[in-house]
């Protein structure tokens, strides 16, 4: 009888696991490029783990060539159950909480916001923050699989608004000046904070207006092609 109990709760355990994704490190490669994908979290959905890895694989290699081909080819993905942020990048990893896509599974596009710090690879000291987030958040909103399915678009303009909230926000902006300037302003941008060579002068550079003249501009006009 103990056995029968035994065998039945085995039986009971490996039909539930069909519905969890497996702990450990599974190493994917493809072309160029390698995936370290380390799951510490036995509930996460086998979808949108399979989904956060399609996704790198569809942006991580059109983002380097775009923007950076020196970038990394050997990346880390952690599913951490410990952190309780969102998503972090830094120095070829990228560390994800497991409490997020509890919480927001469709979010698969977190990995192509931080696989982009992954290739902006900026040193210390390259430019603001505000500017680095908001050029990660200009190509998650340009190279993004799924944001409709995570609930996540640009934001309309608001009076309140700065350049300086960063993100989204910053994202919209930098999309405007692309439309209205310069297409390939952004990927400029991106090699001068890569380069340490980064200053507000090049805003007037290459649109002739200065960062708060352009806000302004923007400001008055907000319009953008989404």
């Amino acid at each position: 009888m103990m056995k029968q109990l035994t065998l039945l709760f085995l039986l009971i355990l490996t039909a539930g696991s069909g519905l969890q994704a497996k702990t450990g490190e599974e190493v994917i490669t493809k072309g160029k490029y390698t995936l370290t994908f380390v799951n510490q979290d036995p509930e996460l959905d086998e979808e949108v783990k399979e989904g956060l890895i399609s996704t790198f694989f569809r942006v991580y290699p059109k983002m380097s060539k775009a923007f950076n081909k020196e970038a990394t080819k050997n990346v880390t993905v952690t599913i951490d159950t410990a952190y309780n942020g969102v998503a972090y990048a830094h120095d070829g990893k990228i560390t994800i909480a497991s409490k997020w896509l509890d919480k927001k599974p469709g979010d698969l596009d977190v990995i192509t916001h931080e696989g982009m710090h992954l290739v902006q690879a900026y040193p210390g000291g390259s430019g603001p923050g505000w500017l680095t987030e908001g050029i990660a958040d200009y190509v998650r909103y340009a190279y993004g699989v799924d944001n409709d399915g995570a609930g996540w678009s640009l934001p309309d303009f608001d009076p309140k608004h700065s350049y300086e909230n960063s993100y989204r926000i910053t994202a919209r902006f930098l999309l405007w000046v692309t439309q209205t300037y310069d297409r390939h302003f952004v990927k400029e941008l991106d090699k001068h904070m890569r380069s340490k060579t980064y200053s507000e002068n090049l805003w007037k550079e290459y649109t002739g207006l200065t960062l708060d003249e352009l806000w302004e501009t923007y400001a008055n006009n907000p319009t953008v092609k989404i």
